[in-house]
């Protein structure tokens, strides 16, 4: 994406919380558009890394956040206020990412691997990085959560 793309779609943000690596947690409500997902990935990655935390958390956090918005942008619906929600928060060497949009017409959840799929590998991916993840719902508004950085099916001595 071009540098003035990246300006127009950061314009697209409205940030909650705290500056980069301050506090706990911090909330990003992004337009409901596709244009969104570089400017929610660097705000995440620049926290992270304010925070101090791993690479190879803020690698599998961008991958994850990645994941979850395209899916809620491709199967969901926007929140009322027209937004998807980004909100993660670091405790120690854990962070927990979550995506919250107005829901779709099933509930997120793995599907079986297709060899020839082009698609469908999102939370299969997310399952695979997280230590554990789920889904929320309730009237209005479905979110998808993860946790990473701690005991991990694929990490040994975890």
């Amino acid at each position: 994406m071009s540098e003035p793309a990246q300006d127009d779609a950061r314009e697209l943000l409205n940030e909650f919380g705290a500056q980069p690596g301050d506090g706990h947690a911090r909330t990003i409500r992004a337009q409901w558009d596709r244009d969104i997902l570089p400017p929610i990935r660097a705000a995440l990655m620049e926290d992270l890394q304010a925070r101090g935390m791993s690479e190879e958390i803020i690698d599998e956090a961008e991958i994850v956040v990645t994941e979850l918005v395209t899916n809620a942008l491709r199967h969901g619906s926007p929140l009322p206020d027209r937004c998807v929600r980004v909100h993660w928060k670091v405790r120690g060497e854990v962070c927990e990412v979550e995506v919250s949009d107005g829901g779709g017409h099933t509930a997120p959840k793995p599907v079986p691997p297709a060899l020839w799929a082009t698609s469908g590998r999102g939370l299969r991916i997310v399952r695979s990085l997280a230590h554990e993840w789920g889904v929320s719902e309730d009237e209005k508004r479905i979110t998808v959560w993860a946790s990473l950085g701690g005991p991990s099916r694929r990490r040994v001595g975890s």
